[in-house]
């Protein structure tokens, strides 16, 4: 753990001490916002650099989850026969749960390797690590986005009106955005000491995905094994994103809040195990 001491002169005559602190800290806010402009270059570097060099751009946003949900749609829609919930063609059934996995998936992706990826900086310069992390998880929300114009053309093809609940979705991409947050702090600083997280990170994503339902309704699960659904926190990020946008049944409010416990703790341990390990960040990377 490390603690800014400041003074109060002007910045320009600021004198910045940093020694170990003396008290427990998870994180500090005031140092966040002092930094905030670097999270912002950090943020819109990566934006510029993200589809750079490529010939698609940014349609691989509408490329990948579109490309998923039709292999979703004829492997286990046709094939398998599993049905949407709320009277919803499988193929928009499928397409709302995949957004918000999507976008979870991107943030595990990029915010896993970014402490390592940013090796030059946190080398060099002192500023709190935390906003590395912490950009890679913004990044994904564009093509998030993007995505989301799909849905509102899938919506016109099938003729299908999008429930009111919709308003509420900014609380289940919260959710997602604080799982992936916490599981991004963990491999990230794992990432400085054990570099097996890249093999391992497309291993776990292909298994959490089948944990998740994103391709099958949480009602397809007997109720006495819903709790150990519930205990990934996507679950109730894809069912809630899905009940939120298409919604014509009663909520699983119970997934719903054992998975936003799980994702609040997961950010709190990642963010503990950060903040501890951050100190040796320059001498092991």
């Amino acid at each position: 753990m490390i603690a800014l001491d400041r003074t109060r002169e002007s910045p320009a005559d600021r004198v910045l001490r940093i020694k170990p602190t003396k008290r427990f800290v998870v994180f500090d806010l005031r140092e966040l916002w002092d930094y905030r402009e670097l999270l912002y270059f950090l943020t819109w570097r990566d934006i510029k650099v993200r589809y750079k060099q490529t010939s698609l751009g940014a349609a691989w946003a509408v490329i990948q989850p579109l490309t998923a949900m039709v292999i979703f749609t004829v492997v286990f829609g046709r094939l398998v026969g599993i049905k949407g919930e709320y009277n919803t063609p499988y193929a928009l059934f499928v397409f709302v749960g995949l957004l918000p996995w999507m976008y979870f998936a991107s943030c595990l992706a990029h915010s896993s390797l970014s402490v390592a990826g940013n090796s030059p900086l946190v080398t060099k310069v002192y500023f709190p690590r935390l906003l590395i992390p912490l950009a890679s998880i913004v990044v994904p929300l564009i093509d998030f986005l993007i995505a989301a114009v799909v849905l509102v053309g899938m919506f016109v093809w099938f003729d299908f009106t999008p429930h009111w609940h919709a308003v509420v979705t900014p609380v289940f991409l919260g959710m997602a955005l604080m799982t992936a947050f916490g599981v991004g702090l963990w491999l990230s600083a794992l990432n400085v000491r054990y570099r097996d997280i890249p093999y391992a990170i497309p291993f776990l994503t292909q298994l959490w995905l089948y944990a998740t339902p994103v391709i099958y309704p949480v009602s397809l699960v007997p109720e006495d094994w819903r709790w150990l659904l519930a205990v990934n926190p996507m679950a109730g990020v894809v069912d809630g994103f899905r009940w939120a946008v298409l919604g014509r049944g009663l909520p699983n409010y119970e997934v719903f809040a054992v998975s936003g416990v799980v994702a609040f703790v997961i950010m709190v341990t990642g963010l503990v195990y950060f903040k501890h390990v951050e100190r040796r960040f320059a001498d092991v990377i």
